[in-house]
């Protein structure tokens, strides 16, 4: 066998095929949701998914208010930041952090799943976070994927 019968496609951004997907948050688990998300943006679901390439989706999510964390993580979970100056780590609770924006939430998550680069900073900003029904995309008609049905 001198000749190979396949051919490994390898995807570019000329021929990534990018799609728009709405996903509905409302009873969710975060942390489920998130990696789920991930993926889209990832482009893993896709059969030409190539790991330097962002050939992922553009994800909406709505509902973002009506997401679920399990157990007491709403008192439990915190999230940490630093000023930069000395003694300046300041830390919310993940209540504290819903009642000032929930979707802050959910693009934290997310993000914590993407890579950490430069592709992952270009991956993030596919990503678009609504507390109620009403996004700006609806020119874009997405299509509404239930996160359940994704593996």
């Amino acid at each position: 066998m001198n000749k190979l019968s396949y051919k490994t496609v390898s995807a570019n951004k000329n021929t990534v095929t990018k799609e728009w997907v709405l996903v509905d948050a409302d009873g969710q688990t975060l942390g489920r949701l998130a990696s789920k998300i991930a993926m889209l943006i990832r482009g893993k679901y896709k059969p030409n998914y190539t790991p330097h390439v962002d050939c992922g989706d553009n994800v909406v999510v709505i509902n973002a208010e009506k997401i679920t964390l399990s157990g007491k993580k709403w008192s439990d979970k915190s999230y940490i930041r630093h000023t930069g100056y000395p003694g300046g780590q300041r830390s919310l609770t993940a209540t504290e952090m819903f009642e000032k924006d929930p979707t802050r939430l959910v693009e934290k998550a997310v993000k914590g799943m993407l890579p950490k680069n430069k592709l992952g900073s270009a991956l993030y900003k596919n990503l678009y976070v609504y507390a109620g029904t009403e996004h700006q995309q609806t020119a874009q008609t997405p299509k509404v994927i239930n996160p359940n049905d994704l593996k």
